[in-house]
């Protein structure tokens, strides 16, 4: 099923993904910079939820977060 997370203080307005069975698929950066949105979500295409936060959570941007850090913050609500 896909997912859609509306984002704060980043670039991007929304950023959909789906998962299955704990594997992220399909994500897709709705607005900001096409290139990095298009490039992070092919980096974690079948990637383990887990991996993913490991990964981007954290990673700044501007005003303390960045489209990598919300996918990883929502990845880490959709995992407990």
């Amino acid at each position: 099923m896909k997912k859609v997370i509306k984002t704060h203080n980043i670039c991007a307005r929304e950023i959909e993904y789906e998962l299955d069975n704990g594997v992220v698929k399909n994500v897709r950066f709705i607005g900001g910079c096409a290139g990095n949105g298009y490039g992070i979500a092919n980096l974690v295409e079948g990637m383990p939820i887990d991996e993913v936060v490991k990964r981007l959570k954290g990673v700044p941007c501007r005003l303390g977060t960045s489209c990598p850090d919300q996918l990883a913050k929502a990845l880490e609500e959709e995992s407990k």
